[in-house]
């Protein structure tokens, strides 16, 4: 397996429109995502959620200046495991021309670096069970199938950013 040089960096607005392309490049992101309106309003608000927010970090991999990878990390404070903290690693893709190439795995470790630079205990992250691929990808990263992972999804449309209570 071939490794290409890369270099990954926190990700700015003008790269939205290109992470949405790579969200929505395969069978599953092309029925939830929407690359014909990347700048639409719920892609801006959450893009900006994630940039103000210092638990978050939304990542691009460049190949020279063409982005070919994105990634997410949220840090998460849990009381749980002596108060540990944990990286999520979210939304992980790879152009679809650059996979087979290390690339992912590039970016994971890349990701784990992060993780350990704000003392996470745990790194963990979901895949969907359609993506058998992605499956194998993370094992061969000697991520474990530990625990059952759940989702319920809401439907409508996206909901404005949660609110700190009063």
């Amino acid at each position: 397996m071939t490794r290409q040089a890369i270099t990954i960096r926190r990700a700015g607005y003008s790269d939205l429109p290109t992470i949405v392309d790579l969200l929505a490049d395969d069978e599953i992101g092309r029925l939830r995502e929407d690359p014909a309106r990347p700048l639409a309003d719920a892609y801006l608000s959450a893009f900006q959620a994630i940039d103000a927010d210092p638990n978050q970090l939304l990542a691009v991999a460049l190949d020279g200046d063409r982005i070919v990878g994105t990634l997410q990390i949220s840090f998460l404070p849990g009381l749980s495991r002596k108060g540990s903290w944990r990286g999520q690693i979210e939304a992980v893709r790879v152009a679809s021309e650059t996979r087979g190439t290390g690339l992912g795995q590039q970016m994971v470790e890349w990701a784990f670096e992060r993780c350990r630079e704000r003392h996470c205990g745990l790194v963990q992250l979901t895949t969907d069970k359609r993506r058998p691929d992605a499956l194998r990808f993370y094992e061969r990263l000697n991520f474990k199938a530990t625990h059952e992972g759940l989702k319920l999804e809401l439907v409508g449309e996206p909901h404005e950013a949660p609110r700190k209570p009063t």
